[in-house]
């Protein structure tokens, strides 16, 4: 099987459908183009496929681009610095884009208060210090100088990173994909910032901070809400009132978007199959938790909504609730609306039904083997809900071919996985056992006589962002080259 981009880079060679070869010789965004035109030719002319060529091609705000496999020959080398900015706190990587060799890691925490590095390079030095960060900028120069470092460091000079990946929450319609981050996108970003006022200011600030200190560096936005755009309206839209999805574009975005394009390519690879034409259903669940239909390598349907808040019970989110509910509860417990808003995103999900006992899956389990009975109907609850979403998705799909977990719960917790597969059986779902209690980064727990494929997955979501990261960068050198 040839994968987005491979072929196409490496010898500028022909693509078959049994009847017409196509002589190609196109930049990477084109593989999209050709996999599509390949997998539909018994509707597509070449006149048809032209035009998709000139569209993709033409556009670096694309949500076309798909991941690439690991070791494959790019185009150019790149050091790749992965930035994901919090309110507190900045993760980042250093990814070299031709490996995909994670360089160097690490967070800084606790910016603005007493400052904590976290470090650590593929060489061995391990690094965790207190070190004054005021401020983001603060946080970002005291990574640069350490990735410098004659004695820690992976660089000889900071000019050696290539381009900044940032992970942007959201995007709302704005974004369908990755793109070079300028004053315009960070204009459009600031206008979504009621969508997300938890993590676009702190995304910004993150930003702001990585253009003053690196001004000639080039920057790309990756948002966690694009891959979730292809869903059509019939999904995304609430039953209110069509002028307040107009006025103010509430509807339904879905989230966690870098993890389930990352997992749903991924799974189809470890499968050896042509992710533009299975059906998969990712099921990304941890603390944070949501579930995405992928059809044909597009996203049909999310189980988050508006906020992250909608969809399964999590760990401290309470998930699909009536609003009538809200509304009695409120005027019984005399509370306002921020208060109802704190119970339902801090207090709720297995947290809540546990009665407080704890919004950790593995304490939960613990407590349910010494027979807490509310432990074990916080979890009961959690895999009925999932199980309930991934018969749903199966059917919006009319069908499914793989089912895939993956996040801390998904790929760590195996008797919830198996619960969840045991609401399946109609779909033909068969677990072995010995196989589920495995460990690996990417796996497969369903025997032989099942009907569908279900694996288990580790996301990686940095990964992802360097490679829409490079995608974006090459696409925007072709351009100004083309200029």
């Amino acid at each position: 099987m040839v994968y987005p981009g491979e072929a196409y880079r490496e010898d500028m060679g022909t693509l078959s459908d049994g009847r017409i070869t196509v002589h190609i010789g196109l930049r990477t965004c084109c593989a999209d183009c050709m996999l599509n035109w390949a997998s539909e030719q018994k509707s597509h002319r070449r006149r048809r496929f032209s035009w998709i060529f000139a569209c993709c091609c033409e556009r670096v705000n694309s949500n076309m681009g798909e991941p690439h496999t690991a070791g494959q020959r790019r185009d150019e080398e790149m050091k790749i610095l992965v930035i994901n900015s919090g309110s507190s706190s900045l993760k980042f990587q250093v990814i070299d884009s031709d490996s995909e060799q994670v360089m160097a890691r690490g967070v800084c925490e606790r910016i603005g208060i007493d400052g904590i590095f976290n470090y650590k390079t593929d060489k061995g030095i391990v690094l965790k210090e207190e070190v004054s960060m005021p401020d983001h900028k603060a946080a970002v120069n005291v990574l640069l100088k350490t990735l410098v470092d004659k004695e820690k460091g992976v660089l000889s000079d900071y000019r050696e990173i290539d381009v900044i990946g940032h992970r942007l929450v959201h995007g709302g319609e704005k974004f369908t994909g990755s793109v070079v981050v300028t004053d315009e996108v960070i204009q459009a970003m600031t206008e979504c910032n009621d969508l997300a006022p938890l993590h676009n200011p702190a995304n910004l600030v993150g930003v702001a901070a990585c253009r003053e200190l690196m001004p000639d560096t080039l920057m790309v936005g990756v948002f966690d809400t694009a891959f979730n755009q292809t869903m059509e309206p019939k999904a995304f839209l609430y039953g209110l009132p069509y002028q307040y999805y107009e006025k103010y574009k509430i509807r339904r975005y879905g989230f966690h978007g870098i993890s389930h394009k990352y997992v749903s390519y991924r799974a189809a690879q470890f499968l050896g199959q042509d992710p533009k034409r299975v059906k998969t259903i990712v099921c990304h669940l941890g603390n944070g938790a949501s579930i995405s239909a992928v059809k044909y390598g597009r996203v049909i349907d999310n189980s988050m909504g508006f906020t992250p808040l909608e969809g399964l019970v999590m760990g401290t989110r309470c998930g699909d609730v009536d609003p009538g509910a809200l509304e009695y509860l409120a005027k019984k417990e005399n509370l306002d609306f921020p208060q109802i808003m704190m119970i339902l995103n801090q207090e709720s999900g297995v947290l809540g039904i546990s009665k407080n006992y704890s919004s950790d899956f593995r304490e939960l389990k613990d407590a349910e083997i010494k027979y807490n009975e509310k432990a074990a109907l916080a979890r009961e609850i959690f895999a009925y809900k999932v199980a309930k979403y991934v018969g749903s998705y199966a059917a919006a799909m009319n069908g499914v071919d793989n089912i895939v977990f993956t996040a801390g719960v998904g790929e760590n917790d195996s008797d919830i996985r198996e619960e969840i597969c045991s609401y399946l059986e109609f779909l033909g779902i068969t677990i072995d056992e010995v196989k589920n209690r495995d460990r690996k980064e990417a796996f497969k727990i369903s025997d032989g006589a099942s009907r569908v494929n279900v694996l288990v997955v580790q996301t990686n979501e940095e990964l992802e962002i360097a490679r829409e990261t490079a995608e974006v960068a090459r696409q925007n050198k072709a351009l100004e080259n083309k200029g």
